[in-house]
């Protein structure tokens, strides 16, 4: 496997920690190796200098120029449908698949519970079932 999330303007970062935690940025300049100038007009994010620990790469890449602005960003996330490419990824289904479980009330986990029970319930029927067929089948 390739590896093809490099550092570079446009390159789509995810905010991993602070108080815009879970938001899309993309980056806009690089400020030397360990900060990033990024902006997130479309997602909340001021446009501000962030660590690259603060941040993870994305597959999406948008084309951007170098230091552009605030509207040209926004014209750009729009005019390739950023919002729209990340829900598509397993990563942003596998994030709201987390925050899913986490609001689960106590009775929702009680339902998964019994669910997943009954499930266990049926599947042990059937596996029976079938291992009972291939043993009368040996023995014949």
């Amino acid at each position: 496997m390739v590896f093809n999330r490099y550092v570079e303007v446009g390159r789509v970062v995810l905010v991993n920690y602070g108080p815009d935690a879970g938001k899309l940025a993309v980056i806009v300049d690089i400020v030397d190796h360990a900060r990033a100038l990024v902006d997130g007009p479309t997602t909340g994010v001021t446009r501000q200098v962030l660590s690259f620990k603060r941040l993870a790469l994305t597959d999406i890449v948008v084309k951007v120029p170098r230091t552009a602005g605030t509207v040209a960003t926004k014209k750009a996330l729009e005019a390739q449908d950023l919002a729209g490419q990340w829900a598509k990824s397993s990563w942003s289904k596998k994030l709201a698949a987390r925050e899913a479980r986490q609001n689960l009330s106590d009775f929702d986990r009680f339902k998964l519970m019994v669910s997943r029970k009954q499930k266990r319930v049926i599947i042990g029927k059937e596996f029976a079932k079938l291992r009972k067929a291939a043993l009368k089948a040996n023995k014949l």
